[in-house]
């Protein structure tokens, strides 16, 4: 057997491998044997079927499964000796003018594209900078946030007219171009949130509305095309809400209203525990502390993003493009030339950052440890339950779930992935120097 290597460029490279019958006769005759073995034909007991009729009958079948074995084998084994690191897989270059008798005296020459990944050195220090954004809680964020608790823990009423944010109990009855009801059309009872409503126009007519009023509602405008809201208020599928064009008559049958909880010491109480907040000024305060706590999430997701950019325009990376889109193909039957060309870009750059990652992690000895992946698993899923069931599971049993959850490969590969970018995060913000910034979180949210 031969394998010889083709360099085109530094991206990319050609491996011939040849075959001989030395190569694979043995192994072939082996696996007829082995196969004869185990056979249940009919004429012959178990076991007994003679090598030579599998042969006549399997032969092919097992020869051409064999060429694979050694080619799988073949192509691994001269890439990880050679330290060759490839981008995707090897690519078999199909030569139409070549035929094999698959006789058992033919021999056999493949030839495989590779996609190399490229060479390059990171030189990430003090010098380099950005801005690292400490996030404040600016008044109306507080306000709202304020606002939403105390409604949480306010109490229901029934006024006579509406307001705004009340929500409407109402019956929805389709209309027809002439204002008639759609005979055989959609008709539903349900609660339309006022705060929902994206049209000020529509909203303002929403507002003022005593029981048994009606109005015509122009439902796609109302929720500016929310197929998801429109859905739930008819009882239709989101894909019938999106082609939905007609109106709807409102009839009210009912309005509610949440009124605001006084900031007193039960609801102190109810939020934070028995007299750990004894004041409004406490209160806010303890509220600002948890806004501001759940902010640098914010900032540290803004920091990675900003990080990805940088890191991108200072370590120029060049990919083997035309043999990457050719694999991409290859491995995707059902993926378009025009989904192909339109989602590359992204894939490359996402692919040059792991590339970078993967550096970083081999350059700087960071070490990843499964019980760190567990920890990252066991948050998540801890997470998960909290936001079903108010009563937490046990260490125990969270720990079942864990390891259930981890011996998922897909699962186990994506929580490794997150560990691994939060090693390189930790670490480059370490090296580089960061500019740090306050500012309040409504300018933080119109940054790009």
């Amino acid at each position: 057997m031969n394998i010889t290597q083709d360099k085109i460029d530094n991206l990319n490279s050609v491996l011939t491998v040849k075959i001989n019958p030395e190569d694979y006769k043995e192994r072939v005759e082996k696996a007829i044997k082995a196969q004869a073995k185990k056979a249940k034909l009919p004429g012959f007991r178990p076991g007994m079927v003679p090598a030579a009729h599998i042969k006549k009958m399997y032969g092919k079948n097992i020869l051409v499964d064999e060429i694979n074995n050694i080619l799988n084998d073949t192509l691994s084994n001269y890439i990880s000796e050679n330290k060759i690191e490839v981008l995707g897989q090897p690519l078999p270059k199909i030569d139409d003018s070549k035929e094999f008798n698959w006789d058992f005296t033919d021999e056999f020459e493949f030839i495989y594209e590779l996609g190399i990944a490229p060479e390059f050195d990171l030189d990430f220090s003090s010098k380099d900078k950005l801005t690292y954004y400490q996030v404040k809680v600016d008044k109306d964020t507080l306000a709202s946030r304020i606002k939403n608790l105390r409604k949480s823990y306010g109490k229901m009423s029934n006024p006579d007219v509406s307001a705004d944010d009340d929500v409407i109990y109402a019956d929805l009855t389709q209309i027809a171009a002439d204002g008639s009801v759609f005979e055989g059309g959609i008709s539903n009872t349900a609660s339309v949130r006022l705060d929902q409503v994206e049209d000020s126009k529509i909203k303002k007519s929403l507002i003022g509305l005593k029981k048994d009023d009606e109005v015509v509602l122009d439902i796609q405008k109302a929720f500016d095309g929310n197929a998801t809201i429109i859905a739930k208020l008819l009882n239709i599928s989101e894909e019938d809400a999106q082609d939905l064009k007609s109106k709807f008559k409102l009839s009210v049958k009912n309005i509610n209203r949440l009124e605001e909880g006084d900031l007193n010491q039960e609801f102190f109480d109810k939020i934070f525990g028995e007299n750990v907040v004894k004041t409004e000024a406490e209160f806010e305060q303890k509220i600002r502390e948890e806004l501001e706590s759940m902010m640098v999430q914010n900032a540290d997701q803004k920091l990675q993003a900003d990080l990805f950019q940088f890191g991108l325009d200072k370590v120029k990376l060049s990919l083997p493009d035309e043999f990457l889109k050719r694999w991409l193909k290859a491995t995707n039957e059902k993926l378009s030339e025009e989904e192909l060309e339109k989602g590359y870009d992204d894939f490359a750059r996402n692919l040059r950052w792991t590339l970078i990652e993967n550096k970083i992690i081999k350059d700087n000895k960071l070490e990843i440890k499964y019980e760190e992946v567990f920890a990252a698993a066991k948050n998540r899923l801890d997470g998960q339950f909290r936001m079903y069931s108010p009563q937490p599971l046990s260490e125990e049993q969270l720990g079942q779930y864990t390891a259930q959850f981890l011996q998922n490969k897909e699962n186990a590969n994506r929580i490794f992935e997150e560990v691994k970018a939060q090693h390189v995060f930790d670490y480059l913000k370490g090296v580089i120097t960061l500019d740090k910034k306050d500012i309040e979180y409504n300018k933080f949210l119109e940054l790009k």
